[in-house]
């Protein structure tokens, strides 16, 4: 993703256009520039306009791991599961599954 891209996210920040869709897209953009930090920032401001939405729990599950938070990418797998569950969406449920085994794995020497 380009930088302009990310900038143009920004300016739509706190407008009519602000929402889930929106954080996701800029969480997603940051994290695509090697930004975890600044999109599990985002990732959580999208989940907190939709708590419901599996592909921001998996995006922020990723973020976090990356960003070299563990034990949050952790939880939030565990949430984004629980979510996608709930809302009938298998796959994605399967797809954290798989991240979350990864880090549950004790580390090799």
């Amino acid at each position: 993703m380009e930088p302009d891209f990310i900038a143009r996210l920004r300016t739509q920040l706190g407008g009519p256009r602000d929402g889930a869709l929106l954080r996701f897209s800029l969480g997603n953009a940051l994290l695509g520039q090697g930004d975890a930090g600044g999109a599990a920032v985002a990732l959580r401001e999208a989940l907190a306009f939709d708590p419901h939405y599996s592909a921001a729990w998996k995006l922020l599950g990723r973020a976090l791991a990356e960003h070299g938070d563990a034990v949050a990418a952790i939880a939030a797998f565990e949430s984004g599961i629980a979510v996608a569950r709930e809302r009938g969406d298998e796959q994605a449920a399967k797809e954290m599954g798989v991240f979350l085994r990864r880090l549950q794995r004790p580390a090799t020497p």
